[in-house]
């Protein structure tokens, strides 16, 4: 199979469900109204709700939904065969992923900006609120846990990263400076961030920045040093006003990233490399079953429950018009789907040959089990190598093309982390509101907490005497599924939302159903294995999300025969 066809028929699919599919939901199931006054300016404070333009909020909503999970999920995810993984990045980007996001922002934007934890109450129950607001909580305290640690480690395997990401943060408050507080407008600082951007990544690759060379160094073991700087930044980048880091940042990675990916097209072209991979692999060894685990392990650039907390907690306090959120709800999902495309070729296809193997083997060595390919170095480096070897095709010498990757692959992970803390702010603050605990809606105080109690799990070890700092990997294995529960219960969410305004619901009905059977699926087959393994804290872990989510479930189905009986 051609690379290059694969990644042609993506594009042209994901083109036509913008131009039919997302134009029908926005005028005959979402009704946008460009003449409704959004909660970015009913609400308008300088800080959180700041009315933006679109093509800024576009590229803070991309950035902030990606992050590195349309890279990690595919790179794992094609051990079952290139098909599989192609076949549920199109279709659940188009059907199920962007319809979930944009329908979170649309449901948010009618109910005072409120987040889906919230508004849940609104729609099903306070009992209900509550619940959800307790499996967000714990969602976002994996993510920024583990994420610390995942950019962590790509400084440390890719040093070249340091200087540009650092110079970033400093780019983004003069762009965010430039843009809010001059007449300068956005073309000419954005066309100057990303010159000056390419160019520090040049000098990142000349001056690679290893920490226990540095005087850093001292403060402690390495991992330890990046993930107290990492979280420290989050929780600063937490409390700036949106409009000061993440918004200009965040716009700035976006630029990168469709630089980046022309790059790696345009590469595609002039390589017209094939897909060594096989086109369907159902049982590699030591792999969970086919489904539902595909479908959970590639989450992010197909359908992700996270998307629905950063669509319903910052997007929506930014956008300026009704109308943008066909563009920044729905568009935003199949940017991140063409990522997940690129990511897949990346690890299909990228793969060059050494002097004793071909690239056919050089892939059934990487992927030659599920514990080889599972890890976060395998993941990672398959797409930033295969990538490289793209844009590499373009004329850019093998390390500077490694480092523009690298640098896309570390600024999207800290987007992950520093929106992650933002929402988890939002999230304690709610639910300080909730319990009369005033002091948590403060910004400062909740950013603090949710620093913290990110920080107390990263340096719980996993096993006596291990490594400190990966305490967050405890709790990844129940991340996917808990991701994918969340997705199925926002799209529940949703579809309630529609039957309250008599609308038709079959277009997130069908996803909801999907969702909710492939997502409890998983998570009574990984309960299966937790016993079978002796694992008693993620048994009960899982058995308590299990139950938590069948408990919405029940709520949703209280209010919707309310619903039935008030009509």
């Amino acid at each position: 199979m051609d690379a290059l066809i694969l990644a042609s028929i993506s594009i042209v699919g994901f083109l036509l469900a913008y131009r039919f599919y997302a134009t029908f939901l926005a005028e005959k199931i979402f009704a946008l109204n460009p003449d409704a006054r959004t909660p970015a300016h009913e609400f308008e404070d300088g800080v959180d709700c700041v009315p933006t333009l679109k093509s800024i909020l576009f590229g803070h909503h991309f950035a902030s939904i990606a992050g590195a999970a349309p890279i990690v999920g595919p790179a794992i995810g094609v051990i079952w065969g290139w098909l599989p993984a192609f076949l549920w990045v199109v279709f659940g980007t188009i059907f199920l992923g962007a319809v979930h996001d944009f329908g979170s922002l649309v449901v948010s934007l009618r109910h005072q900006g409120k987040s889906i934890g919230e508004l849940t109450g609104d729609i099903i129950g306070t009992r209900a609120r509550n619940l959800f607001l307790l499996i967000m909580f714990f969602l976002l305290l994996i993510v920024i846990a583990v994420f610390a640690l995942v950019i962590a480690l790509m400084f440390t395997w890719y040093p070249q990263t340091v200087i540009p990401i650092a110079c970033e943060m400093v780019i983004a408050v003069a762009v965010g400076y430039l843009i809010y507080r001059t007449k300068v407008g956005v073309l000419i600082p954005t066309v100057l961030a990303v010159i000056i951007m390419y160019a520090t990544i040049y000098i990142g690759v000349l001056y690679p920045i290893r920490l226990e060379e540095t005087f850093l160094g001292s403060l402690g073991p390495v991992m330890i040093t990046w993930i107290y700087i990492i979280l420290l930044y989050s929780f600063i980048a937490s409390v700036l006003p949106v409009w000061l880091l993440l918004q200009p940042r965040d716009h700035i990675n976006a630029h990168e990233l469709i630089i980046g990916m022309a790059l790696m097209y345009i590469g595609l072209l002039v390589m017209r490399p094939e897909v060594v991979a096989p086109a369907v692999q159902l049982h590699p060894e030591g792999a969970p079953p086919i489904y539902p685990f595909l479908f959970v392990t590639i989450a992010c650039g197909a359908i992700s429950g996270f998307h629905s907390l950063v669509s319903s907690g910052t997007t929506v306090k930014q956008l300026d018009n009704e109308a943008h959120a066909k563009m920044i709800g729905y568009g935003g999902m199949l940017a991140e789907g063409a990522l997940a495309i690129i990511a897949i070729i990346a690890c299909t296809a990228g793969f060059a040959a050494t002097a004793e193997l071909t690239a056919k083997e050089v892939w059934y060595a990487h992927y030659s089990s599920w514990g080889a390919a599972a890890g976060l170095l395998p993941k990672l480096s398959a797409f930033v190598d295969g990538a490289g070897n793209f844009v590499t095709a373009c004329g850019i010498p093998p390390e500077f093309a490694v480092g523009i990757v690298g640098v896309i692959v570390v600024s999207f992970a800290m987007t992950t982390i520093d929106t992650a803390t933002r929402l988890q702010r939002y999230v304690i603050g709610e639910i300080g509101g909730n319990y009369n605990i005033s002091c948590l809606k403060n910004r400062y105080i909740g950013g603090a907490v949710a620093v913290l109690t990110a920080l107390a799990l990263a340096f719980v070890r996993q096993e006596p005497g291990g490594a400190v700092g990966q305490g967050g990997m405890i709790l990844w294995p129940v991340f996917g599924t808990t991701n994918q529960l969340l997705a199925a219960l926002a799209l529940l969410v949703i579809t309630l939302y529609l039957i309250q305004t008599k609308k038709p619901v079959i277009y997130t009905a069908i996803p909801l159903i999907l969702m909710i059977v492939t997502a409890m699926a998983a998570m009574a087959l990984n309960i299966k294995n937790y016993i079978a393994s002796a694992n008693w804290f993620l048994t009960g872990l899982g058995i308590a999300i299990f139950v938590l989510a069948l408990w919405l479930v029940f709520e949703a189905v209280n209010a919707y025969r309310n619903m039935d009986r008030g009509s």
